[in-house]
């Protein structure tokens, strides 16, 4: 059992709306912190959208995540896992950004997971725009290709945008593909669709071995069976989870900055989370909230409880 310094507050001992958030009312423990290296499982903030190309706001998206988590609560209802109990988790912060400085921030996000990662602790972030995935994986993929499993409407595999501009919310995993830092051929993109600029981002796929499930098929073959292939191609080796929030439909979560129609509800949001269980994750993080889109809270309430369902293996994963 972890130890209960590490445990979140529960809303039976002070109200949901009293005390300073933070992500599932789990203790503030930052690297300067004493008890910093008895953390085993990180929740950090990345408060940053400057790779968004269009509608701005998620850099909003961390704080109002924590303060929908407090609605989190200690057990799993389905599962039963209580996460809490099985590590010491704890809110390590925000990265600080630049936000002028677009290869400083991410400078600034690769050197606050590598001090993380040297303390082998396990990360699982709220951001920002989905950019935030590559320093990020420059910290966790340094020593060798990750799997990767990324629920998202978007390949965001281009190349460049606004004629060579390399890093934006668009081309994270294409860098991360050409950095040696996920492997492509195990690699899944789930829930793809929308217009699109051309079939740049698709020829790159299956030229590299990047296996794409585009809703359609998500919706024609069922959860179930698109997670068992996902699950297939990533196998046992480390893999990362990164979960882009407009993976679901706006009618359910409208608070993001690149929102396509069609997709699932958030329960199926919720079920393809849970189909992880058992796998060797060694970091996710959950992207793309922007509150501007969303005041209700709606949107970073549901990206909360999937960071919870992530938590949950993790949790139950090697320590």
């Amino acid at each position: 059992m972890s130890d209960p310094f590490f445990h979140p507050v529960s809303g039976t001992e002070l109200p949901r709306y009293a005390g300073a958030p933070s992500f599932m009312r789990l203790p503030v423990v930052t690297p300067d912190h004493p008890r910093f290296a008895e953390v085993e499982i990180g929740l950090i903030g990345t408060p940053w959208d400057g790779g968004t190309t269009n509608r701005p706001g998620a850099r909003h998206g961390p704080r109002q995540i924590r303060d929908m988590s407090t609605m989190i609560r200690a057990q799993h209802g389905a599962t039963g896992v209580a996460p809490f109990r099985l590590a010491n988790c704890a809110d390590l912060g925000d990265v600080a950004p630049n936000p002028a400085g677009l290869e400083d921030s991410m400078a600034r996000i690769t050197a606050f997971y590598r001090d993380v990662v040297a303390a082998g602790i396990r990360p699982l972030t709220g951001g920002g725009d989905h950019l935030c995935t590559l320093p990020i994986l420059r910290a966790l993929g340094a020593e060798g290709p990750l799997g990767l499993i990324q629920f998202d409407s978007h390949t965001d595999l281009f190349d460049t945008y606004f004629g060579g501009t390399k890093f934006t919310h668009g081309t994270p995993f294409r860098r991360a593909i050409e950095e040696g830092l996920i492997d492509p051929v195990r690699t899944v993109q789930i829930g793809i669709r929308g217009t699109a600029y051309g079939t740049e981002d698709r020829d790159y796929a299956r030229d590299v071995g990047i296996t794409i499930i585009p809703i359609e098929a998500f919706f024609e073959r069922g959860i179930a069976h698109v997670m068992d292939e996902a699950r297939e191609i990533v196998g046992a080796a480390p893999t990362y989870v990164t979960y882009d929030i407009d993976f679901v439909d706006p009618a359910f979560a409208p608070g993001t900055g690149t929102p396509e129609v069609g997709g699932p509800t958030s329960y199926q949001a919720l079920q393809v989370a849970r189909a992880l269980r058992g796998l060797n994750i060694i970091g996710a993080d959950l992207v793309e909230v922007a509150p501007p889109f969303d005041a209700s809270g709606a949107t970073a309430y549901l990206g909360a409880s999937l960071m919870f369902e992530m938590l949950c293996h993790m949790a139950e994963g090697p320590l």
